[in-house]
């Protein structure tokens, strides 16, 4: 089977219609699009896109608050998923949060989300608290992975990298 290519890039707006697609398909309580609009307009913020073949596969995003980067989404379409487009997105987003001299990154994840609290783990995010009816109909997992610009975790990325090559 030949390799797919997945190109991670920044989110244009010509990808709203297919990100608000999968948004509604991967979500239970799906950001609109007009949400989209906003976040790709406000300061301070990153959206990237994963693309394969011409399609949007995936996408992520950060909010920049100082030393701080939120990862506010991440979504991987159900068809790709397991085939690496989390971990690139997930290496390109740290890359961005670098980018704007973030040392640490945090998220919200639901309790049930036992893959994507895996995928996040790996990049050295741990469990430090938890948000009662973040969600609509559930918990969420508050994760923290600290000092992202350090050796330690340069070292971190670099052998994920390897992993994805």
């Amino acid at each position: 089977m030949a390799r797919v290519i997945t190109t991670i890039r920044p989110m244009e707006a010509a990808d709203i219609a297919p990100v608000s697609a999968m948004e509604k398909a991967v979500f239970t309580d799906p950001w609109s699009e007009n949400a989209f609009k906003e976040e790709l307009a406000a300061v301070g913020r990153r959206y990237l896109a994963a693309e394969e073949g011409g399609a949007v596969v995936g996408y992520g995003g950060l909010l920049i608050v100082g030393e701080d980067a939120h990862l506010v989404t991440l979504a991987v379409a159900p068809d790709r998923r397991e085939r690496g487009v989390g971990t690139r997105l997930m290496i390109a987003l740290v890359d961005e949060a670098l980018a704007f001299r973030a040392s640490h990154l945090t998220l919200e994840v639901r309790v049930s989300n036992e893959a994507a609290q895996r995928l996040y783990r790996r990049f050295g995010f741990e469990t430090v608290g938890l948000r009662r009816h973040y969600y609509r109909d559930e918990d969420a997992l508050i994760m923290w992975a600290m000092d992202i610009d350090s050796p330690a975790y340069a070292a971190r990325l670099a052998e994920i990298r390897g992993d994805v090559a």
